[in-house]
């Protein structure tokens, strides 16, 4: 089969029939691949660290008891905490497509690069902007943050389908993706180490702000924006990444299919499921800690740690769950359909199931209500083997626009959760109200993962190649008033000129 620069030739070998070709495993254990992963989940869990330490810190930024008392203290009420905080997703909802666009258009290396060191620079000049221009100034850090953050999904996903093996795909793509779990855990943990240092609450912003411009740097000089621009990657495992994803070399920028992603039934039951995600994952990480405090009576530091504990649990978890997802598909135990519905029901249908168990849980037994907890976040991991990874299964052309378009409404599914616990729990006291926000959150997670699962599919889509689906269709036409059939010469793989 040929595929030349001039695309005088046409292939009519699918992109599906190219994956069946067996890819053989290269020599070296750790590869080229393996190196380009390993820069994507630095940079995620930077990314992530550098959401959450501000959630943290503010509480060392506005009560100086609770830190270091020699660094300045800044008299902001509950609801401009609660802005600043925001603040981070009126910019992240705005660039998710823009940025998938871009990726796809210009680069995803470099783009996931520059959004790294510019969301560093910014978390790096919090203090000063506090300090001088006051909480506003914050805000603007925080919007700019999360407008180079918004960039970085599509881009992770538009790279992780360049760059993941088939038969790698689940593993991979959860080791980067939690990345943004031990984050979670690491800020969670250091911020309140740094708060009550020497070095005061500034330093938290300092560390992580460093650290993700350092991630930056090494994304930008080391990561490479696929296989075929890598210049000293082995052949044997340039050919094994090529050959399990079907991958052609062609100069052609391929157009985005808009219409046909939003008229496909698999993209709206992937954007479905997203949305039941977020839904449980923001209600989980941001209203805990404060259930845990106002029912279970749980201080300031058992709160801490009892919070990280669950995502660091998850993080261990995500190893054993993808290898095995993969393995099973490798085997040919499960196809990789249905695969994807069983660790996208592990990872939605055990959590709903753990929050309704949560909400009859008195706070005569924390004990019980921290392993239920445990079990809720822990089983979520599973979705990285689930819907997370369909985006590559549904398209691997357009896998960072697929992310774009679910993440940006799933993503509004963030901001409301807290909102509407806020609304739901007027009492923070009163575990009645929180079981109906449990009761709720089960409810989404539920449905989410059903529409998944009967609408749900693994199949590359025919939009994945436009060019292709076109030239098919004109190629095919051309051969038949030529005299070709279906049976004959267009079957061979090459069409006369």
């Amino acid at each position: 089969m040929t595929h030349s620069h001039s695309m005088k030739r046409v292939s009519v070998i699918s992109i599906s029939e190219k994956m069946k070709i067996p890819a053989t495993k290269p020599e070296a254990w750790f590869g080229c691949r393996h190196v380009q992963i390993s820069l994507m989940a630095l940079g995620f869990m930077c990314c992530y660290a550098v959401r959450v330490t501000t959630s943290v810190t503010l509480e060392a930024m506005t009560n100086a008891t609770s830190a270091n008392p020699d660094f300045e203290q800044f008299e902001w009420n509950n609801s401009t905490k609660d802005i600043i905080l925001s603040s981070f997703f009126w910019g992240y909802v705005c660039t998710q497509i823009i940025g998938s666009i871009i990726a796809h258009r210009w680069g995803a290396q470099k783009l996931f690069s520059i959004a790294l060191f510019i969301c560093g620079l910014v978390t790096l000049l919090v203090p000063a902007a506090a300090k001088y221009s006051g909480w506003e100034a914050v805000c603007v850090s925080r919007v700019i943050a999360g407008f180079c953050q918004g960039t970085v999904l599509p881009c992770l996903h538009t790279l992780l389908s360049k760059w993941v093996p088939m038969d790698e795909r689940g593993r991979m793509s959860t080791f980067v993706y939690a990345g943004g779990w031990i984050g979670n855990v690491i800020s969670l943990l250091s911020s309140g180490l740094l708060s009550v240092s020497s070095a005061g609450w500034p330093s938290c912003f300092y560390v992580w702000g460093g650290m993700t411009i350092v991630s930056g740097l090494l994304a930008y000089f080391i990561g490479k924006e696929s296989p075929a621009e890598h210049p000293s990657i082995p052949q044997d495992e340039k050919e094994y990444i090529e050959t399990s994803l079907g991958v052609t070399e062609t100069e052609e920028k391929l157009p985005t299919p808009w219409m046909a992603m939003f008229t496909s039934i698999p993209m709206w039951a992937l954007l479905v499921t997203q949305c039941a995600h977020n839904w449980g994952f923001w209600m989980l990480l941001t209203k805990i800690p404060s259930y845990m405090a106002s029912v279970l009576r749980f201080d300031i530091k058992q709160n801490g740690m009892l919070t990280a504990l669950p995502y660091l649990t998850a993080w261990l978890l995500s190893f054993p769950t993808s290898y095995v997802s993969d393995l099973l598909i490798k085997k040919n135990v499960v196809s990789v359909g249905a695969s994807r519905k069983i660790c996208n029901s592990i990872g939605q249908w055990i959590p709903a199931i753990a929050l309704i168990g949560l909400g009859y849980v008195d706070k005569d037994h924390p004990q019980v209500a921290v392993a239920i907890l445990v079990i809720a976040v822990a089983s979520n991991v599973a979705v990285y083997c689930g819907h997370n990874v369909n985006h590559m299964d549904l398209s691997p052309n357009f896998a960072g626009n697929l992310m774009g378009i679910t993440n940006t409404v799933a993503n509004v599914c963030s901001i409301l959760a807290p909102l509407i616990a806020s609304v739901v729990v007027t009492e923070p006291s009163n575990a009645l109200q929180w079981r109906n926000i449990f009761f709720l959150s089960a409810i989404i997670y539920f449905l989410g993962n059903l529409v998944f699962v009967l609408f749900g599919t693994s199949k590359i889509q025919k939009w994945n190649d436009p060019v292709t689906e076109s030239k098919d269709k004109s190629v095919t036409e051309a051969a038949v008033e030529n005299g070709y059939t279906k049976k004959g010469k267009i079957n061979e793989g090459v069409v006369p000129e």
